[in-house]
């Protein structure tokens, strides 16, 4: 199967997915970018990143044009990798009906991309927002330190998208924070998923900016006692990667009851929660 038919057939499997209750379908497209899809065949993509520049590591599976019926968007910051202009222009040219949910900071930007105004919701890190059943709160995130815009609003957020039974965790672009963990333990996370390409000096030197590493990610999860954690935004671009193994490796060594996954390109991961059994 070549990557054309692959796209396609991701494609198709997010149009027919049928999820039961309790339980989410999951795909992964590299970088921080995900798909979800719930019971109420309602799809949102976290963060979609489909340009095919040659400075990726891999091209993306499909074009932004031919993802279509995605009900929201929701977008961390405003980052090329997580807002990224080329996929946000072909769905709005397909779509006119899909939300965009992101920190006020991003707006023009999205407004620029052809968002029509009653498309774009702001991401307020003090107001959970309820879209047709979905309870969907900005979590504040730190990249690597906060940053506010003239209204002190989060320029960085996480998601925690309560949704069919399940409570998911979309740490966005993140340092672990005074606070964080409280705050995370407090919502009983079920599926989370969390950046581990880290941070230091020689990148910050690039304009790299970083997040949480291999352990701080897994230390994270054991003390928000997450159900799962999957790690994300390790694989796009050179001189910014990590192994997810390094993850699991230490996992393994020191909280071997801790449950995680590893998602293979492109994977489609169907998350059971305890509710459903």
């Amino acid at each position: 199967m070549n990557s054309s038919e692959r796209g396609q057939a991701i494609l198709q499997e997010i149009k027919t997915t049928n999820v039961p209750q309790n339980m989410l379908a999951v795909w992964y497209l590299g970088q921080a970018s995900i798909v979800i899809k719930g019971h109420d065949h309602k799809v949102i993509a976290i963060d979609p990143y489909l340009d095919s520049v040659p400075y990726r590591n891999f091209p993306p599976p499909f074009s932004g044009q031919e993802l279509t019926g995605v009900d929201y968007v929701c977008i961390t910051h405003d980052h090329i990798d997580h807002l990224d202009p080329v996929t946000v222009k072909a769905m709005t040219a397909v779509s006119k009906k899909t939300k965009f949910i992101a920190p006020p900071c991003c707006e023009e930007l999205l407004k620029t991309c052809g968002v029509a105004d009653e498309n774009i919701i702001q991401a307020d890190t003090n107001h959970p927002l309820m879209e047709s059943g979905i309870e969907i709160k900005a979590i504040p995130a730190a990249h690597e330190t906060f940053e506010y815009d003239n209204n002190k609003q989060h320029r960085f957020v996480g998601y925690m998208i309560d949704w069919q039974g399940v409570k998911l965790y979309h740490a966005g672009d993140t340092v672990v924070y005074d606070g964080l963990v409280e705050l995370l333990k407090e919502e009983r996370i079920d599926l989370a998923f969390l950046p581990i390409n880290g941070r230091d000096y020689f990148r910050n030197q690039k304009n790299i900016i970083g997040n949480m590493d291999v352990r701080e990610a897994a230390e994270l999860a054991v003390a928000a006692e997450m159900n799962t954690v999957i790690p994300i935004h390790y694989d796009m671009f050179a001189g910014n990667t990590e192994w997810p193994g390094r993850f699991i490796d230490y996992l393994y060594e020191h909280y071997p009851f801790q449950k995680s996954h590893v998602l293979a390109r492109f994977e489609r991961y169907i998350f059971v929660s305890e509710k459903a059994i």
